[in-house]
């Protein structure tokens, strides 16, 4: 694996770090040492000056945007208004995945407590396939809809629009996806900011985003405003689960949507989200992080569209009765088990065909298929197979005649593009850069692969297909401290547009052999080496003239609570109980300050855990006393008796330091 540290202009990173520094609203939160840290992180998330620094890391509901600024959202909202005055039935026409039924939820309840009455259609994956469909406009039609509103689907629905006005129905398309080339369909009213002409400031909300501002525009004029507030952190729970599962940038109003919807979380009181919490196996002690909402939530719900129907997730979320819920939040879990066993079984296929082709194995991109493969699960499939062998995949589903394909890339590889090029081969397709999804006649595979493949070829070399670790600044051990950790906290939620960030250290010394956790984890325990000493000692020599009564003296820096949150600096940490940490403290006061720090600071060994590396260890064994580099990320270990600052193993190499 390629490790890739870009640069950080040094100019906005001190000017940065000296505005942060005065800030009123981040004085306390942030300690000097861990300043200029976290001043480049933000710089290279584009964040350069403390206005725009202080709105990242302090998200709060004044933050959000008036959504009347979006152009489409006066109309909708008149016309949403003028249906509940005449108590016209509405419909929510959605999509099946995480965001659409989302939105759904989100723009169904908004009508319900302005006083209206709404109804849904959410289609199903395999049958009706995706977006609006004529038959069942003309079906609303028939039975007296005179208002229908897509949700995360639409924008390029120029037939079903037409339908619509033939058949004196009034729709509203609110959507988050690019318009095509031909602009937006002939509707009532078009919501998206992404279409042109509209003035909205931020652009990259999902689809229940943009939902959530229809609503927003809704219930500022018909409810009174001491209920705005807590209804819409009420919605922000909702909002945050099809924020996170949508995979959008978690910048601007997305990340006060998923920053203060996380906290909403914890105090969820909808039967539907307990139920939900509970099958996952989250605790509300906490607010949820980002990381289970996209890898134990969001899969649950998507599983319904995937293996089933969506209806269910509609009624999970909107159902009074407790039973009722871990009733349907059970068949959601179940759903999800089986979706994964599909995908297992899919991904044993495909690994037998590269065991058994070798062609395959030297393909640039990977196209495999099987009949009757699961169509709700190919895309997540080809998503594994990119991981596994770090090339461009696309995975097909024959069914009979017909075949469905889904792709997913690599950095270096533009997948719509590589489609394109082979458009005459398909019945539809669309995507992006990174992902595609498609139709075509079964006997066209064959030449699907062969084009792709030299399309790529034309395109990529093996360097290519190296695996990148992009980090965002090298540590040394000394330097990860709980000041470093609060700051880090404050940059959460973590996903697209703002990943957690990555570190790398040199040289680290292991303490002990690693030990192996369920065959296929490890856990290592690390600390400073030779170049993290020399560094550590450069630190004390320039702390030397700190005085004692600063703030950010040494001996402030040692502080029981310090010690308690830090690692423990004995090798066997089981060894050490608190009241002898405390006691520590006040020893170490007593010694000269530049022994002191350094020795605290070098002697400290870190857990380190690295997920399924187990294997990768067995191969090339690492012995105690051996110098390695290590790329990681920060967590803390909340354990009442070993817990601590702890790193989380991104890759490994053997030091060029060799032993320390």
């Amino acid at each position: 694996m390629r490790w890739n540290l870009g640069s950080v202009n040094s100019y906005l990173l001190a000017s940065l770090a000296s505005e942060l520094r005065d800030s009123p609203v981040l004085r306390g939160a942030v300690s000097v040492q861990a300043l200029p840290i976290l001043s480049s992180l933000l710089v290279r998330r584009g964040i350069t000056d403390a206005d725009s620094a202080t709105r990242f890391l302090t998200p709060s509901l004044s933050h959000l945007h008036p959504p009347e600024q979006m152009t489409g959202i006066p109309a909708a909202v008149d016309r949403i208004d003028a249906a509940i005055e005449r108590k016209e039935p509405i419909l929510i026409y959605g999509d099946y995945d995480v965001d659409g039924t989302m939105a759904v939820i989100i723009l169904k309840t908004a009508i319900e407590l302005c006083g209206g009455t709404a109804d849904f259609h959410v289609p199903h994956r395999i049958r009706e396939g995706y977006d609006l469909r004529d038959d069942v406009i003309e079906s609303a039609a028939a039975a007296g809809i005179r208002l229908i509103i897509s949700v995360d689907m639409g924008i390029r629905a120029f037939a079903p629009a037409e339908t619509a006005q033939r058949l004196g129905v009034d729709l509203i398309v609110t959507d988050h996806h690019l318009p095509g080339p031909n602009g937006v369909p002939n509707a009532l009213a078009v919501v998206n900011p992404n279409q042109a002409g509209c003035s909205y400031p931020y652009k990259q909300l999902c689809g229940a985003g943009v939902a959530f501002k229809v609503a927003q525009g809704l219930m500022q004029r018909r409810l009174a405003e001491k209920d705005h507030t807590r209804l819409l952190l009420s919605f922000m729970k909702v909002v945050a689960i099809a924020t996170i599962a949508d995979a959008v940038p978690l910048t601007g109003e997305n990340r006060v949507f998923a920053s203060l919807g996380l906290e909403a979380l914890r105090k969820a009181v909808n039967p539907g989200l307990k139920a939900l919490f509970e099958v996952a196996q989250i605790s509300t002690k906490r607010p949820p992080t980002s990381t289970e909402v996209a890898f134990r939530i969001a899969p649950r719900i998507n599983a319904a569209g995937r293996m089933d129907i969506a209806r269910d997730v509609i009624e999970l979320f909107s159902v009074k009765d407790p039973a009722r819920a871990r009733e349907l939040a059970a068949k959601l879990d179940q759903l999800n088990t089986d979706r994964q066993e599909e995908e297992r079984r899919i991904l044993r296929a495909v690994d037998e065909r590269f065991s058994g082709d070798p062609t395959l194995c030297d393909s640039y991109c990977i196209v495999v298929d099987g009949e009757g493969w699961h169509r709700g699960v190919i895309g997540i499939t080809a998503t594994r197979v990119v991981e596994r062998y770090n090339r461009p995949a696309v995975v097909i589903s024959r069914q009979g005649e017909e075949a469905f394909g889904s792709g997913r890339s690599i950095r270096a590889f533009h997948l719509l593009e590589a489609i394109e090029s082979c458009g005459d081969l398909f019945t539809r397709y669309g995507g992006h850069a990174h992902a595609c999804g498609f139709a075509l006649p079964a006997a066209n595979v064959p030449q699907l692969r062969t084009r792709l493949d030299a399309f790529a070829r034309a395109r990529l070399t093996l360097a290519d297909f190296d695996p990148m670790l992009d980090l965002d600044a090298e540590l040394t051990l000394d330097e990860i401290t709980p000041a470093l950790f609060q700051a880090l906290h404050m940059l959460e939620p973590y996903g697209v547009g703002n990943p957690e960030p990555v570190f790398s250290a040199v040289g680290v010394q292991l303490t002990a052999p690693p030990r192996i956790l369920k065959d296929k984890h490890v856990k290592l325990k690390l600390r400073a080496g030779e170049r993290g000493r020399a560094v550590a000692s450069q630190v004390v020599l320039s702390q030397v003239s700190v005085d004692e009564s600063s703030p950010e003296s040494p001996d402030r820096e040692l502080s029981a609570v310090a010690v308690l949150v830090t690692p423990n600096c004995h090798p066997d940490s089981a060894a050490i109980r608190r009241s002898e940490k405390l006691a520590s403290t006040t020893e170490l006061r007593t010694e000269n300050r530049e022994l002191r720090t350094a020795s605290w600071r070098n002697s400290i060994v870190f857990d380190a855990l690295g997920w399924n590396m187990a294997e990768r260890l067995q191969q090339s064994p690492l012995l105690a006393g051996d110098a390695i580099d290590i790329a990681f990320t920060i967590g803390h270990n909340d354990h009442p008796e070993y817990g601590g600052l702890e790193l989380s193993l991104r890759d490994i190499k053997v030091s060029v330091t060799g032993q320390v």
